[in-house]
């Protein structure tokens, strides 16, 4: 009998999906586009050539991605990769970024100006989107801000060059609930090319309330202005999927479940500027009977039972900024009245007695706060992988690193995580490992160490559920839902 040969991988042509401007949802479409067709048998890989976010995962390899394209690829039901987002800018200032590459940063990148980056660039892009479809039946892409912005068109290499690249299907998005959908979706069409006009396939209205009926005939006078039907009209969705970048969705659910919980416990989440990896705090936001605040300016914070010092791209600006407005003397009061402080990564550094900076990294020495027995020096070579741990409270925790820092620990800190990655002292507590309060054994330990009495369910097993259910609402909303085979 002749050897068996593999059957041929199927291919479908590539999706895109595009908006009229930043936060229309296109992460979110993709997301729920990822799960819709991983739950029909597809084989599908999440793309999005260039991203900004200080919001980064770590991949199993050790690589940096955006949080947005990590949990897209776990919709998928796939193993995050850096090609599926191979490069990411982190900000640092108004004006400055880190570029990292495959999940690498690249310094020679981030020194050249922005105009010569494209060339350096558009290969790598283009290599992993082909890379993609070649192994994967369908890639679902992800574009950012908007395709009409002609100031960036000649340094394209995330929406229309990607779209014509992948040979994709566009869907362009557009956020009806900010209003002027109508005028977004028509403008930002005729700012295209007539050939790059000839791929979108499709409109898509994101987050409507209420009755579709009162939209009208609009969706007919768009069609006949453009020739391009509105294929979708999808509701505003109260969804739990982590959010990219923005720390106001994150302050906006704060508020709500502050708002729920009348008597519960209460725990502070400090927002300086450059905070990062704050997606890791939710779990504590959909646990019944904790309430979360999100705090930016002074107030007391000993009407809290927890303040949480998270992860910053920028430490010594992030610090500077809390002694600027005050809050810094405020966490140290609410230490001293025994308030629980909790610091992950550079939230912890803070909490330490010092940050040396001998490479110049973020500008030089600064001096900590002073309730953590440890001290950081920051080095020139970044840390990112994903780890386990001992924890002495509750026993073996996952997550991951992604640090400049060196932390030493005096006398005064005893271990709470192993390896060098998490310190107590007293009502202090300051680690490196993110996505801890995602661990159910720990997030119980947590809380119930500020009173709190409950039974948590496991985080990851609510995010999947949440991605099936934003799947279905979305393909609910989306007739016709279906790549075309190639």
């Amino acid at each position: 009998m002749a050897d068996s040969q593999p059957l041929p991988i199927r291919r479908y042509k590539p999706i895109m999906i595009m908006g009229c401007t930043s936060g229309a949802g296109k992460s979110f479409l993709v997301t729920a586009l990822c799960r819709h067709f991983a739950n029909q048998g597809i084989r599908v890989a999440p793309f999005k050539a260039q991203n900004m976010s200080n919001n980064a995962a770590v991949t199993p390899e050790g690589l940096e991605i955006g949080r947005a394209q990590y949990v897209q690829a776990l919709a998928a039901r796939v193993t995050p990769e850096a090609r599926m987002q191979p490069v990411l800018l982190k900000p640092q200032g108004d004006t400055h970024s880190q570029v990292v590459v495959l999940g690498r940063y690249d310094p020679v990148i981030t020194a050249t100006p922005w105009p010569a980056r494209k060339p350096l660039l558009w290969d790598t892009v283009r290599e992993s989107l082909r890379s993609l479809l070649r192994d994967f039946e369908l890639v679902v892409i992800e574009g950012a801000g908007s395709p009409a912005e002609i100031n960036l068109r000649s340094g394209d290499i995330v929406n229309m060059r990607v779209a014509l690249e992948a040979g994709a299907d566009v869907y362009l998005a557009a956020d009806i609930d900010r209003g002027g959908a109508f005028a977004h979706l028509l403008g930002t069409f005729l700012c295209l090319e007539p050939h790059e006009q000839a791929v979108v396939k499709g409109f898509v209205l994101n987050k409507f309330r209420g009755d579709p009926a009162l939209l009208g005939n609009a969706m007919d006078w768009l069609h006949q202005r453009t020739g391009v039907p509105t294929v979708a009209i999808v509701p505003m969705l109260d969804h739990r999927l982590p959010e990219e970048d923005d720390i106001a969705v994150l302050a906006d659910r704060a508020l709500l479940t502050d708002r729920q919980n009348s008597r519960s416990v209460r725990v502070a989440i400090i927002a300086y500027p450059y905070a990062s990896n704050f997606d890791e705090f939710d779990p504590l936001l959909d646990e019944p009977g904790v309430s979360v605040s999100v705090v930016r300016e002074r107030r007391s914070l000993d009407e809290f039972d927890a303040v949480i010092l998270p992860g910053s791209k920028h430490t010594a600006a992030s610090l500077r900024y809390l002694r600027s407005v005050g809050l810094a003397a405020e966490v140290s009061r609410a230490a001293r009245h025994g308030v629980l402080i909790h610091g992950v990564c550079g939230g912890m550094q803070m909490l330490g007695h010092a940050l040396r900076d001998p490479h110049g990294i973020e500008g030089g020495d600064i001096a900590g706060l002073g309730l953590l027995d440890v001290t950081t020096e920051l080095a020139s070579t970044k840390v990112t992988r994903q780890r386990a741990a001992h924890c002495v409270e509750v026993g073996a925790v996952e997550g991951y690193e992604i640090h400049h820092g060196i932390t030493m620990a005096g006398p005064q800190a005893r271990p709470h995580l192993s390896d060098g990655l998490g310190w107590q002292q007293d009502n202090v507590i300051g680690v490196y490992l993110h996505d801890l309060f995602k661990h159910t054994a720990y997030r119980c330990w947590w809380l119930g160490r500020l009173g709190w009495q409950g039974e948590a369910q496991d985080w990851h097993a609510r995010l999947d559920a949440e991605l099936d259910r934003v799947a279905r609402e979305v393909a609910s909303r989306w007739p016709g839902l279906a790549p075309l085979s190639v």
